[in-house]
């Protein structure tokens, strides 16, 4: 039987469409604080949600052309995240706001992990930076999950002034999903 990481493919597109569908909550538009409140209802886990995402990544970022890698580890952060949250439910413990929530960071933001960070080229690929920058790291320390890096312009649009907005060597031109088509 088909499977999507571990769950049947009826488990799977149950769960995507409660989330996606249920009572007006759309995951897509959702704000941080809606996720929270689904988190708190047992309506979704970190993991379905990294997952969800990790989907439409690679669905639509071969013609979005918005993140330029994930992270290997997202599930596992995500796993580690309700395991965290459980234990702070059972012992009455606060977590921060973005604890469990996947993010993106441009490709120009250090993270000290198995990503690049090479600004969109491909002159810093295999690099390796000393340490997370330091909004990453309070990202991490907040509980946020680094589910990737988003594309950029190359260098941040810094060295060049013909190239388009928004290219880059790694990524190709990127587009805007809400103008896009």
């Amino acid at each position: 039987m088909a499977s999507v990481h571990g769950y049947s493919l009826f488990q799977f597109f149950s769960v995507i469409f409660l989330i996606t569908s249920a009572n007006g909550f759309s995951i897509k538009e959702a704000t941080v604080h809606d996720l929270q409140l689904a988190f708190k209802r047992n309506q979704l886990t970190s993991k379905q949600l990294v997952e969800f995402y990790l989907k439409q990544i690679q669905i639509q970022n071969p013609v979005l052309k918005g993140v330029l890698e994930v992270n290997p580890d997202a599930v596992a952060e995500a796993e580690r995240a309700d395991k965290e949250r459980k234990k702070a439910k059972e012992t009455g413990y606060l977590l921060s706001g973005l604890h469990g929530i996947p993010i993106l960071v441009k490709d120009n933001i250090a993270s000290k992990d198995k990503l690049n960070t090479t600004a969109g080229s491909y002159a810093l690929l295999g690099s390796v930076v000393p340490r997370d920058a330091g909004v990453v790291a309070r990202l991490r320390k907040a509980g946020a999950i680094i589910l990737g890096k988003a594309s950029l312009s190359e260098w941040s649009y810094f060295r060049s002034n013909g190239a388009p907005s928004g290219w880059s060597a790694r990524g190709g031109q990127g587009k805007n999903p809400y103008t896009f088509g």
